[in-house]
């Protein structure tokens, strides 16, 4: 089936897709188009992302050998992503909390489940990159909109998906800040990859184009709206770039370039000024005046997680149990140490308090391999691994591989990028000798 998948290149979109009931390209043809389906709604929409999701999971279930489906659910990056979920699933057996907090808590892991899906379907798929450029031009669509909303809020999409009370916020469409910052960070510098290329072919007004599309995407976080949680990551995700595939003068020479520019974008943009000045004010706020803040209530969160997890190290207190050891730890104390939340804030002692260090361990070798697998040179490697670099950088003040949207990228970004890669490392393993 996977030859079947990179025959009949005569043959139209429309008719793969009109034919896919006996022709198996067309079945694998239409996965790929679900997959886009899904890159394309996830800057917009949660519940169109599960429900193509389904639709996805629907359409591959036929397309699959149950032989070559077991090989690749064997490999490390597959298997600690199911790892993840079982111990979710499981830790419900220890847990104090009530049954439906226990199953709401088993939920963001499951779209885990889909990662080891999707290493399998885009090793033998060829059309992986059909789900970057779609990624980019949905996050292309929603910074254009993010401009418009910056000048009139009210333009905002918000108040037609919000289920609650609805504030105006500049710059933000749909979701939220955070969400949108995550998505335009990692398509600006996801772009500096094939603007590298071109470069070095020599098609300068292409990688000038491509340039500038990246810029956009900075713009727009410069000087509308940037989340807290980007702004600390993206100087160490610049870094790593410069780092892997830059020569050391000339990386030396672009972060010195970008240093200036960050200086210079300081000086004229109100809103990164702003941005920075609420790291101090929100501490103050929490440790002087005990009023909830950003920074402040996460270091309160985090010191009562640590606190959590030392009373039950090794296996935690079980899932969905974190609300319930807030509540307890809340019982007489007033203002920003009064408050209940179900997520600290940090992916690290979001896992460690429910599962201990057998789920933070878990969470680590996964973050581990999925590194590893990007190792060496493409537009695929650099993605996947920019997407995993991300993740673990962001989930030190987010739990951002449970969130949906971020969970969804990391799933999304990874299991595209990581089949990409796996295929053309089998596709090289099995060339014979001496053939280009």
């Amino acid at each position: 089936m996977a030859e079947a998948a990179r025959t009949q290149p005569g043959r139209s979109g429309l008719s793969l897709v009109l034919s896919a009931w006996h022709d198996p390209a067309a079945r694998i043809f239409n996965i790929d188009l679900l997959t886009v389906l899904i890159a394309i709604l996830l800057p917009w929409s949660t519940t169109g992302v599960v429900i193509a999701a389904a639709l996805w999971i629907a359409a591959l279930v036929p397309t699959i050998e149950p032989r070559a489906l077991l090989r690749s659910l064997l490999r490390p990056v597959s298997v600690l992503p199911i790892a993840m979920f079982a111990l979710a699933l499981a830790g419900t057996l220890w847990s104090e909390a009530s049954w439906s907090a226990r199953l709401y808590a088993v939920g963001p892991t499951v779209k885990l489940l889909v990662l080891p899906l999707l290493f399998y379907h885009f090793e033998r798929s060829p059309r992986g990159a059909w789900v970057f450029i779609a990624f980019l031009a949905s996050c292309a669509l929603l910074m254009l909109g993010s401009w418009l909303v910056a000048f009139d809020p009210d333009l905002s999409l918000k108040p037609y998906f919000s289920r609650g009370p609805y504030a105006p916020a500049s710059g933000i469409v749909v979701k939220n800040y955070i969400a949108q910052s995550q998505e335009f960070v990692l398509c600006a510098l996801a772009l500096a990859y094939p603007v590298l290329t071109l470069l070095r072919t020599n098609r300068i007004w292409l990688a000038a184009v491509v340039a500038a599309i990246a810029l956009s995407f900075l713009a727009n976080m410069m000087f509308v709206v940037i989340s807290r949680t980007a702004l600390v990551t993206m100087p160490v995700m610049l870094a790593i770039f410069a780092l892997l595939h830059l020569r050391w003068r000339t990386a030396v020479a672009a972060l010195c370039a970008v240093a200036l520019l960050a200086a210079v974008v300081w000086n004229i943009s109100p809103q990164l000024r702003a941005t920075v000045s609420k790291f101090f004010t929100d501490y103050r706020l929490t440790a002087i005046q005990n009023d909830e803040s950003g920074i402040g209530s996460r270091l309160l969160y985090w010191q009562r997680s640590l606190q959590f997890f030392a009373a039950a190290p090794v296996i935690g207190h079980g899932t969905g149990s974190t609300r319930g050891l807030f509540e307890q730890a809340a019982i007489g104390e007033v203002g920003a140490r009064a408050i209940i939340v179900a997520n600290p804030h940090n992916q690290t002692l979001n896992v460690a308090v429910q599962w201990g260090a057998v789920g933070v361990a878990v969470l680590y070798a996964m973050w581990l391999v999925h590194l590893l697998l990007f190792r060496g040179e493409g537009l695929a490697a650099w993605i996947g691994l920019l997407v995993v670099v991300q993740n673990i950088f962001t989930s030190l003040f987010n739990s951002h591989l449970f969130d949906f949207s971020e969970g969804w990228i990391y799933v999304l970004g990874v299991g595209v990028a990581g089949g990409m890669v796996l295929g053309a490392r089998r596709e090289a393993a099995t060339r014979a000798p001496g053939q280009p």
